[in-house]
């Protein structure tokens, strides 16, 4: 037993130096290894082509076209400068009633909502309607009276409301949009004027159309309801006449007020691909086609330059060294070659050390690789992996070791973080006792 006890203490006092000498000489290396720290790649997910030219001259004094899945402005006239949007603001409105509110809502019709200007319904102080009536009224025929009756129901009062508006605006990505009334008479108050841009009404469009029935009211032709007690009949018709000049319309909402001039954001699909047309001070009396020309020629330029694509490349990640670990998952340790993963050791050191390696993972779901874009001819998407060069024991199972992102020039599409796919534990002079204790004794 004693000489056995004198085996184990050698054998111990061996791994001990052999522990330290490791270390010692993985560390004297470490500068030259830091000399890289990642490794970029760059994947072209589409092929040069000649590009083409704008959709011309737009008599709007703001346009965008958006691409209505991503967010991403594929054209834009003065689209981030700010300026009144009369009635579209309705699009706001509307929306957020459908998410605060219920359609059987009683809509209590205050002296404030009875006293708007026009376009209105004529409501009357004290009667009762509908939230899901009004919202037609809203839509359909743009009536102001029915607007702050809205935003006074389910914001309290048109100050509180206008608040919700502003608070959803950001949320939704908008950077430069002030909103002060809900049916965009102009108006102004201690924030600014009532005013947004182009590419942020087309933001907001783009998330509305994106509510079922958001696109059902705004699609419907013809609608009739009448107050709560039934004595008032009313019937409106849908003023967006862009729904009956082209079978890719599928929302949109008209407006004018004397400083925003005419004013319009549409909805369109075809052929999977999804636009959205924001037009920003389209003329003035005696212009009130010029909104349906200029939507009618954005949308056209879409359909004829932008193709949708799966922007999705699957990047080359190189296995990562880990100095002083070991994986004891798969019973291989720095300096012990893995007859069953080869690979998996990088050099054979003076001390009989090595480094472990591990591979990352991207952080993607299935439905995150068949996302896709509008791209116009010529137009490059890139991938950019950016991984650590080496690691040091010790590295936790899904820990951050790189990221890869999706860009379309400066614009960045998507970031995916890259994470370790195991655990790789530290050798310290307590695993060596521990390895020897139970190698000699099991």
């Amino acid at each position: 037993m004693k000489s056995r006890y004198r085996f184990f203490c050698l054998t111990l006092t061996f791994v001990l130096v052999l522990c330290t000498a490791g270390q010692v000489s993985g560390s004297a290396g470490t500068d030259e290894k830091k000399a890289v720290s990642s490794i970029v790649q760059m994947i072209p997910a589409a092929v040069d082509m000649k590009e083409t030219d704008g959709p011309g001259n737009l008599y709007a004094l703001s346009a965008v076209l958006m691409d209505g899945d991503s967010g991403r402005v594929l054209y834009e006239k003065e689209g981030y400068t700010a300026r009144p949007n009369a009635s579209t603001t309705k699009v706001m409105t509307c929306i957020l009633a459908l998410e605060k509110g219920s359609g059987d809502d009683y809509v209590m019709v205050s002296e404030n909502a009875a006293s708007q200007p026009e376009v209105k319904l004529n409501l009357k102080e004290g009667e009762q309607y509908y939230l899901e009536d009004l919202l037609y009224s809203l839509m359909l025929k743009s009536h102001n009276d029915t607007a702050v009756a809205i935003a006074e129901h389910i914001g309290g009062s048109v100050e509180g409301f206008a608040k919700m508006m502003n608070a959803k605006a950001k949320e939704i990505g908008c950077t430069n949009t002030h909103f002060v009334t809900p049916n965009g008479l102009d108006s102004a108050d201690a924030g600014g004027i009532h005013q947004t841009t182009a590419r942020d009404l087309a933001l907001i469009m783009s998330y509305a159309v994106k509510n079922k029935a958001f696109l059902h009211i705004t699609q419907t032709r013809d609608y009739s309801f009448s107050d709560i007690t039934g004595k008032r009949q009313f019937s409106v018709h849908n003023a967006n006449a862009f729904l009956d000049m082209t079978p890719d319309a599928i929302s949109g909402k008209t407006g004018f007020t004397g400083n925003a001039g005419y004013c319009y954001v549409a909805a369109c699909e075809n052929e999977e691909r999804k636009f959205i047309i924001s037009l920003l001070g389209c003329g003035w009396p005696n212009n009130k086609t010029y909104k349906w020309k200029d939507a009618m020629k954005l949308l056209e330029y879409g359909k004829a330059n932008f193709h949708k694509e799966t922007y999705w490349q699957e990047p080359e990640i190189p296995a990562i060294p880990v100095k002083d670990g070991t994986d004891e998952s798969s019973g291989k340790e720095s300096g012990k070659e893995n007859k069953e993963n080869p690979g998996k050791i990088l050099t054979e050191t003076g001390t009989g050390f090595a480094d472990v390696y591990i591979n990352g993972q991207i952080q993607a779901s299935d439905s995150d690789k068949k996302k896709q874009i509008l791209l116009k001819e010529g137009e490059k998407i890139t991938c950019h992996l950016r991984i650590e060069k080496n690691l040091t024991a010790p590295v936790k199972k899904g820990q951050k070791i790189g990221q890869v992102t999706f860009s379309l020039g400066e614009l960045v599409l998507d970031n995916y973080f890259v994470t370790a796919d195991r655990n790789i534990v530290k050798i310290t002079y307590l695993w060596c006792a521990n390895k020897v204790f139970h190698d000699f004794f099991h």
